[in-house]
């Protein structure tokens, strides 16, 4: 059985206020604030991309591992916001954290569920027997035009999974996902900034997709939410996320460790991967987690995961999650212009 054998994070340091963007285009930031449950949002340095974030990450996976990085076979990099158009980022990871050139690689899109794509192709390797460790990372640094509402939500960070099947700190009880044709969000060759259809992205998208995956994982493995001592969803905001949650039967306990949003915004495809993160941090074994993904266009990823013995040796191999959220440094929304190239020469 395919399990993770390692996992590791990171979020760039540089944060800016709810409060910061509201003030720059005359809306109400506490209604912002409380409508998304988004209070900052991490914003990545001109240094930062998809790709130094997934080698970080991948490196810290590695460390909690512990495995020698040339035995890894497949390295899977999802994002929406891949530094090239055509030149895989999955490479430029496998070359930086020493894996051998034996070995599959490529990049995943689709949307912010790319991630947990790439866990389930790992999955499928891993027990079919043709690798011995496979690496899934979902990272990305979000796209929001100037005045759109993605802008107080889009954000960076991501996290990585090794697979494996001995040396197990949780393993997969099982996956199920939901897919259909739902163009909701999307962004066209060439142009900068994604579009969306506003209110049309909350009911025949997201929760019809993360509600069906849950209630798939459910039936598929006999279970009802009281089974798991924790849950985690895509956070495109808080509010969604909490509503998932509560409609699927779990309580604020369940739910609350791996609800990362108001803090760091939406991480997009490391978002669902990096609330896990979250979890494993403090899971004891026995423990389960429910986790489910959403990548607009549109579908679903659940799993059902149960926590092993070798979690306890692991958990403080690499920086946790909310170490690294704490490592903060605030900058204003010129600042946050100039990184993220919101500002064009004429």
């Amino acid at each position: 059985m395919a399990g993770i054998v390692g996992y590791g994070v990171y979020i760039p340091s540089y944060r800016i206020k709810v409060e910061e963007i509201a003030k720059v285009w005359g809306d109400n930031a506490q209604a912002v604030s409380r409508g998304l449950v988004v209070n900052e949002k991490s914003v990545p340095a001109p240094d930062e991309d998809t790709a130094t974030i997934s080698v970080e990450a991948a490196r810290n996976s590695i460390k909690r591992a512990n495995i020698d990085p040339k035995k890894i076979g497949a390295v899977y990099v999802g994002s929406e916001s891949h530094p090239y158009a055509v030149k895989p980022t999955a490479t430029i990871v496998a070359e930086a954290v020493d894996a051998s050139p034996d070995l599959t690689a490529a990049d995943l899109e689709f949307a912010c569920k790319a991630g947990t794509a790439g866990i389930q192709i790992c999955m499928g390797l891993v027990d079919s027997g043709n690798i011995e460790y496979g690496l899934a990372i979902g990272a990305d640094t979000a796209q929001g035009a100037p005045g759109d509402a993605l802008e107080y939500t889009a954000s960076a960070g991501g996290a990585a999974y090794l697979i494996g099947s001995e040396n197990t700190l949780a393993d997969f009880e099982g996956t199920y996902s939901f897919t259909t044709d739902t163009p909701d969000f999307y962004r066209r060759e060439g142009k900068p900034y994604p579009r969306h259809g506003g209110r049309f992205t909350g009911e025949p998208a997201y929760f019809k997709h993360v509600l069906s995956a849950a209630e798939g994982m459910f039936k598929k493995m006999g279970t009802e939410a009281s089974d798991y001592d924790h849950a985690v969803f895509h956070q495109p905001n808080g509010k969604f996320y909490i509503r998932a949650a509560r409609k699927l039967g779990f309580n604020e306990e369940q739910y609350k460790t791996g609800l990362l949003t108001p803090t760091i915004g939406n991480t997009y495809s490391g978002a669902t991967p990096l609330g896990l993160a979250a979890i494993l941090d403090v899971a004891k074994p026995g423990d389960r987690i429910f986790a489910v993904s959403y990548g607009s266009g549109a579908g679903s990823d659940a799993f059902s995961i149960e926590v092993k013995e070798g979690i306890k040796e692991k958990q403080g191999l690499a920086p946790t999650v909310q170490e690294i959220i704490k490592n903060k440094r605030y900058v204003d929304y010129a600042v946050y212009a100039k990184f993220k190239g919101k500002l064009k020469m004429a």
